[in-house]
């Protein structure tokens, strides 16, 4: 970025892209193609043998993914990112990056549920474990790690539970260990900057606050490159040991030359290129254009949502209120902490008369969309123990923090007297 500037207001407008070259245009080209000449075949074969970096195939990498990478990877303060298909594959890659058969990883149990359930379910039929820990004691993640563990894995601001996840009391206990962090941001882009706080690497569900608008499915991991991974060799084996997928590359090696991105260069070359989970060109322009108005949308959505919330504390058919500005003690200090300019654009309610009461009230909405997703610049309302959560046990409902009677609102944008008059016509009829 020729424009220097740590505001992120300005980085996400001008990180990664000043102009097209060829054209001279302003807002960044997408680019639909499959492929890509090569100057000759030493520049092909210098490619492939990751002695320069540069573009091969789109599944692997394209200009318009990498300007957004760029630009995530400046207002995060890391040194690399990966645009993906969707959060779920971030989420999955991020993992399987490290951990092999017979690996394990610990999580945190306040999850998105179906992050819930590719961790407890899919990779283990992987033969990945994942140990499920409360994080109000963060001590419960050294508790549960053996020499076997390969990450600890979060949501900084926990979809629904909205318990801010104390991020570097956690990374404090991993990092002396060789075990790295890894932080979902999902639900607090530009309030939260987890690399600050000693996390190792982050994800993205694009398709959130990022995108802003609801059109669009894609995943970002974004790489720190501040975490030594061979420190302790045999605790990540997949960056410290020969790689038969790549010409045996010993990847804390192969790349120094490139910079400390061995985590996200693996990520690329090996599970990127084989499982080809890749973002399309045009949604990774989608994601650019909601990049750069995501600064002022965070400040609405925070804006809208403490109003919000103040109003439904004070409803007589409202038993609580979860959201990460009304916490107390422990609670707290973290959403505090960790959360700058806002606490985000989630809240949470339990309404009086459980889940009949919820479902009246979900279908008496008019300005508020009933849909499986967070983050639009619209408001959004679900009942995640039906929907979202469905898939899990009662027990992990609870433990993930849903239960019967919790409605899950994600405030938008719009005037905050026609959001709370939605909400008020609603729970009348509720």
């Amino acid at each position: 970025m020729s424009v220097e500037s740590k505001n992120p207001e300005t980085i996400a407008l001008h990180a990664g892209h000043r102009a097209d070259p060829t054209t001279g245009a302003v807002a960044v080209p997408i680019y639909q193609t499959t492929s890509y000449q090569f100057q000759n075949t030493e520049h092909a074969s210098n490619l492939f043998a990751l002695k320069e970096l540069g573009n091969i195939y789109t599944r692997i990498m394209n200009p318009t993914c990498d300007a957004l990478e760029q630009r995530v990877t400046a207002l995060e303060g890391g040194v690399a990112a990966l645009a993906v298909a969707s959060g779920q594959a971030a989420s999955a890659m991020a993992i399987q990056n490290l951990a092999r058969s017979g690996d394990n990883i610990v999580s945190s149990t306040d999850l998105y549920g179906g992050t819930w359930n590719l961790f407890a379910n899919t990779l283990k039929d992987q033969g990945i474990e994942v140990r499920f820990v409360d994080p109000s004691d963060p001590q419960n993640f050294a508790n549960a790690t053996d020499e076997r563990t390969r990450a600890y894995y979060a949501e900084t601001l926990p979809n629904p539970k909205l318990s801010v996840f104390p991020i570097k009391e956690v990374a404090d206990i991993g990092r002396p260990l060789g075990i790295p962090l890894i932080m979902d941001n999902t639900a607090a882009p530009i309030l939260c900057r987890p690399f600050d706080h000693g996390a190792a690497v982050i994800v993205y569900s694009t398709t959130k606050y990022i995108g802003g608008h609801g059109t669009s499915i894609g995943g970002l991991i974004v790489d720190s490159g501040t975490f030594e991974w061979d420190a302790i060799p045999e605790r990540q084996p997949a960056l410290n040991t020969p790689d038969p997928s790549y010409h045996g590359a010993v990847w804390s090696e192969a790349v120094k030359p490139l910079g400390p991105i061995a985590y996200i260069i693996k990520a690329r070359v090996t599970l990127l290129r084989d499982l080809g989970a890749a973002m399309s060109p045009f949604n990774a322009f989608q994601f650019i254009q909601g990049l750069e108005t995501l600064p002022l949308r965070m400040r609405a959505h925070c804006e809208n949502a403490i109003k919000v919330a103040d109003y439904l504390k004070g409803h007589d058919k409202v038993e609580k209120v979860i959201f990460a500005g009304l916490q107390e003690g422990e609670a707290k200090r973290r959403s505090e902490t960790y959360l700058k300019g806002g606490f985000g654009g989630l809240l949470g309610f339990e309404i009086k008369g459980g889940k009949e009461a919820g479902a009246a009230f979900i279908n008496a909405l008019e300005l508020f969309y009933h849909v499986a997703n967070i983050g639009d610049a619209r408001s959004l309302a679900i009942h995640p123990a039906t929907t979202t959560h469905s898939q899990l046990t009662a027990e992990e409902q609870i433990a993930s923090g849903v239960s019967d009677s919790y409605v899950r609102l994600s405030i938008g944008i719009e005037h905050i007297d026609d959001i709370i008059a939605d909400l008020e016509q609603a729970l009348a009829k509720a």
